[in-house]
């Protein structure tokens, strides 16, 4: 115990600036996200490209690939969160999953784990030895998918993003990036808050 404790405040010590703000703008991204707020993709845009060069130097390069994937899709979903028909209505509301779409996210997430397994693995014998993946590939295959569920407005978007932050707390904390880990476990708790409004938005309509 006393080990992590120590691992935990030379971590803090050693956190940039550009962590804090990447930090500040994915709080303030999953916030607006909460409220079906059109805020959470400029916000989120910010955030995503800070963590792609943090990644990338920390060798998580699923990480990397997530956000990188987050930045694609954050523009994605702000194009449909900003959609309307010709009475100004927005055509895109939060919405629960059929049975076909829970297996089409299934399949989604379950193409992407394997691909980026094998990527991984191949990546650790050569040039990124401090990748991790079957961890990795786990976190970002969630994460692709509870972004893709995100811009489509589907409540099961949540119970993605909160796996994600299951598998991102250790995975971040074994990197030395502390304060990110301490970042996953406020959007871990944040996330059950957003599953519950959308939850509940979705019964106001």
């Amino acid at each position: 115990m006393e080990t992590i404790w120590q691992e935990f405040v030379t971590g803090m010590k050693a956190t940039t600036l550009l962590e804090y703000v990447g930090v500040v703008c994915g709080i303030a991204s999953v916030w607006y996200s909460r409220k079906e707020n059109i805020l959470v993709y400029p916000t989120g845009i910010i955030n995503t490209i800070i963590y792609i060069w943090l990644s990338y130097k920390g060798h998580l390069l699923g990480e990397a690939a997530v956000n990188l994937y987050y930045t694609i899709m954050s523009i994605y979903g702000w194009w449909l969160w900003t959609r309307k028909d010709r009475e100004q209505h927005t055509l895109l509301h939060i919405s629960f999953s059929n049975r076909k779409w829970i297996v089409y996210q299934l399949l989604f997430f379950g193409l992407f784990f394997i691909v980026l397994y094998v990527l991984l693995t191949y990546a650790k014998q050569g040039f990124a030895k401090e990748a991790i993946p079957l961890a990795d590939s786990f976190a970002a295959a969630a994460a692709f998918t509870g972004m893709w569920l995100m811009a489509k407005k589907k409540v099961e978007s949540w119970y993605w993003w909160i796996i994600t932050n299951f598998a991102s707390i250790p995975l971040y904390f074994i990197k030395h990036y502390v304060f990110t880990s301490v970042y996953y476990v406020v959007l871990l708790m944040m996330a059950f808050y957003g599953l519950a409004e959308w939850r509940k938005r979705v019964k106001l309509r």
